[in-house]
């Protein structure tokens, strides 16, 4: 699983933003995944032109460039803090363990 997320995506977690969000239901669900930091943000408009120019990756996946973007292992990608949050408390990957043991 790959977490598509700009480089505030733990800083900012106290503050509500989306990337924070998103990595912290995960972690709390018991996930590991690869980390992807993208350049810009919407908050800061001097990384503009590098968050248009540097989420072609995103922008294939999904059809837009706005972070954060959570590739399931299947292909599935969900965008949004709120679908990621609600996916990683609806599936909390330390249940699949503990019931294999």
């Amino acid at each position: 699983m790959i977490l598509y997320a700009c480089a505030q995506r733990k800083s900012l977690v106290s503050v509500g933003h989306a990337c924070g969000r998103a990595a912290k239901a995960l972690d709390d669900a018991g996930y590991e995944y690869e980390l992807r930091e993208l350049p810009g943000s919407r908050l800061v408009p001097w990384t503009w032109r590098q968050r248009r120019s540097g989420r072609d990756e995103v922008k294939e996946l999904t059809g837009q460039i706005n972070l954060p973007v959570l590739v399931l292992d299947e292909g599935k990608s969900l965008v949004g803090s709120g679908m990621i949050v609600d996916w990683a408390r609806a599936h909390p990957g330390y249940q699949a363990e503990v019931g294999a043991g």
